[in-house]
C-alpha cells in the first residue's frame, strides 16, 4: 500500500469512527496505532520498535510518561504524545512531550489527537523542541502535497538529514503562507509601506498611509479574483485534443462506449478531478504547468498545455467513470473510479508521469 493509499484509508476510518470515540485510549486504539503501523510502517507489536507508555530514566517528573516512543535499534526516531480526538492541539498542554524531547536523543516528535498530526523538530535551537510544528497532517482535510514529506518519515525511507532539510523548508513556507494570509486579509502598516515604496515616492504620512492601506486592500482583493478567474478560464478551455495524440484501438473502443452530447461541457466532477490532480502533482511540477482541455470523448490533463504531453485523461461520460494515466511512450493505463477521490490512489503514477514530462 502506498503512502497515499494508507493516508486516505485512515482518513476514511477517522470520519467513520470519530463520532463514537469518547476517550484518549480509544483514540489511540482506533487511529494512532494504525497510523504508526500503516502510515509510518512500524511494527506496533515489536517493543524494540514501538514502546508504549515510555518512561525516561532521568530529567522528567516521577511517573511521567510519553505515549509512544518509536526506535530503530538504539536510536529514537519519534516521540508521540496523544490526546483524545476532537481535543485542540496545543504544545503548552504537552509539557511532558517537550521534557522528554529535551532529555532523549530523539530528533522529532508528534503531537496528535488521532485526526491531526503535528510534527516537531529542533530547528530553532539544538536539543530543544520547537514551539511550532514543521508539518501538519489533517486527516479531515488531506493536502496531497504533504505525501512526499510524510514518506520521508516512514520506516523504510527514514533519513535524518533529508527530513531535517525538508522540515526547515516546510516550516518556513508554512509560516510565510500564514503571514501572507494575514496581510491579504488585513494589511498592517509595515506591509503597506513596503508595497507603497515600490509604486510611489510620497512620504508615508498618517493620511497617505490610510489612503494606501485602502488601495492595497483593493488591489489584493482584485488580484485574488483575477487569479481565480484565470484558473477558471484554464479549466474551461474546450479545445479538442483528440487529433493531437493518435488514438489506440483501446481508446477507440472506449470512445464508442462513452455517451457524449453534441457540445462539450466540463462537469463539476471533471473540475474536481482536475483540482485533485493538481494537488497531487504540484510537488513535482508548477501548478501553472498542469492544464485542462475538454473534448467530447474525454477530458485531457496536459503538461504545459501541450497536447503532445498528456498526463492523464478523464473518461467520466461512461457508465463506470475511469481515469487513464500515461506512462512512458504515451502508453495509457486505465483505472475505474467509484468516486473522484479514488484518484488519490493513483498519485504515484501521476507524479511519475509528471517527473518524466519535466525531464524531457
Amino acid at each position: 500500500m502506498s503512502i497515499n493509499q494508507a493516508v486516505q484509508s485512515l482518513s476514511a476510518r477517522v470520519q467513520e469512527l470519530k463520532p463514537i470515540i469518547e476517550t484518549e485510549e480509544a483514540t489511540k486504539t482506533a487511529f494512532i496505532i494504525p497510523f504508526i503501523s500503516t502510515v509510518l510502517g512500524y511494527d506496533v507489536t515489536d517493543p524494540r520498535e514501538v514502546i508504549p507508555e515510555y518512561t525516561a530514566d532521568v530529567g522528567v517528573k516521577k511517573g511521567e510518561k510519553v505515549d509512544f516512543a518509536i526506535k530503530s535499534g538504539d536510536d529514537f526516531r519519534f516521540l508521540i504524545e496523544c490526546k483524545k480526538i476532537g481535543e485542540p492541539l496545543n504544545i503548552s498542554h504537552a509539557n511532558q512531550l517537550v521534557r522528554y524531547f529535551n532529555v532523549t536523543d530523539t530528533e522529532f516528535a508528534i503531537l496528535t489527537n488521532g485526526e491531526v498530526y503535528e510534527f516537531y523538530a529542533q530547528l530553532d535551537a539544538a536539543n530543544r523542541m520547537d514551539e511550532k510544528p514543521f508539518m501538519t497532517l489533517d486527516l479531515s482535510n488531506v493536502d496531497a502535497r504533504i505525501f512526499p514529506h510524510l514518506e520521508m518519515c516512514t520506516k523504510s525511507k527514514f533519513d535524518f538529514e533529508t527530513i531535517a532539510a525538508s522540515a526547515e523548508q516546510l516550516k518556513y513556507i508554512s509560516e510565510i503562507r500564514k503571514v501572507l494570509s494575514t496581510q491579504f486579509k488585513e494589511p498592517d502598516a509595515e506591509w503597506v509601506k513596503l508595497i507603497a515604496a515600490r509604486v510611489t515616492t510620497r512620504r508615508m504620512t498618517a493620511q497617505n498611509l490610510e489612503t494606501f492601506t485602502k488601495l492595497v486592500e483593493t488591489a489584493q482583493s482584485q488580484f485574488l479574483k483575477d487569479e481565480a478567474n484565470r484558473r477558471l478560464r484554464s479549466a474551461q478551455d474546450f479545445d479538442d485534443v483528440s487529433t493531437a495524440v493518435e488514438k489506440s484501438p483501446v481508446e477507440e473502443k472506449q470512445g464508442e462506449e462513452n455517451v457524449v452530447s453534441d457540445g462539450v461541457v466540463t462537469t463539476e466532477e471533471e473540475l474536481q478531478a482536475y483540482s485533485i490532480i493538481k494537488a497531487i502533482c504540484c510537488a513535482d511540477v508548477p501548478v501553472a504547468d498542469i492544464a485542462l482541455r475538454d473534448a467530447k470523448s474525454y477530458c485531457a490533463i496536459l503538461f504545459q498545455d501541450n497536447n503532445r504531453k498528456p498526463i492523464a485523461r478523464l473518461y467520466f461520460d461512461r457508465r463506470v467513470p475511469r481515469i487513464g494515466i500515461f506512462g512512458e511512450e504515451k502508453s495509457e493505463q486505465y483505472f475505474d473510479l467509484e468516486t473522484v477521490e479514488d484518484i488519490y490512489q493513483h498519485a504515484d503514477l501521476l507524479r511519475k508521469r509528471c517527473q518524466i514530462l519535466k525531464a524531457e
